[in-house]
């Protein structure tokens, strides 16, 4: 248990990391004239991203999850891959990425790096950090738990950024960055 507390206390610093980055893009975002959408659902993302963390060390420690390897050692390499495909997205977006949703008029959509491949490849890291987490220690209640309640999010946050970025794209024209 003790180097999965670890593991868990690594991936909150990341998460403390992406704050500090967030936090200096929207200071140099508003400095463009930047608008923010979807405010309502942002503490309700970082209470489930919160809890995620806790109820990984929790689950493992109150139901005494065993660490199988062939899951474990599986898992781990999908937390990996999941933090590889989110660095990818936030050094592709550079002072564009945000933990918020915030939109810099003016400039074209990005279509470079995993976004040529996908819309939103940062939520696909998510995902598969919710379910790989909590399973590297067969914490399994957490995966379910917050796959289902991060659904629910996503439905909602894509939305929102769909609706943001549409917005930009058709002020510009929808030049690709």
């Amino acid at each position: 248990m003790d180097w999965y507390a670890l593991l868990v206390a690594a991936v909150a610093a990341e998460r403390v990391g992406e704050l500090v980055v967030a936090r200096r893009n929207e200071r140099w975002s508003r400095a463009r004239g930047a608008t923010e959408a979807g405010r309502g659902h942002y503490p309700v993302m970082v209470a489930l991203h919160t809890a995620l963390l806790v109820g990984c060390l929790a689950e493992v420690r109150l139901a005494d999850r065993p660490f199988l390897p062939v899951l474990g050692w599986s898992m781990l390499a999908v937390l990996a891959g999941a933090q590889a495909l989110r660095w990818w997205c936030i050094t592709t977006l550079g002072h564009r990425w945000n933990t918020r949703v915030i939109v810099v008029p003016g400039l074209p959509l990005v279509a470079r790096g995993p976004y040529r491949l996908l819309r939103h490849p940062n939520y696909v890291a998510v995902v598969a950090e919710g379910l790989a987490l909590p399973l590297v220690h067969t914490a399994w209640v957490t995966a379910a738990l917050f796959t289902l309640a991060d659904a629910a999010l996503l439905t909602v946050r894509i939305r929102c950024e769909n609706r943001a970025l549409a917005g930009a794209a058709s002020s510009l024209g929808s030049v690709p960055a």
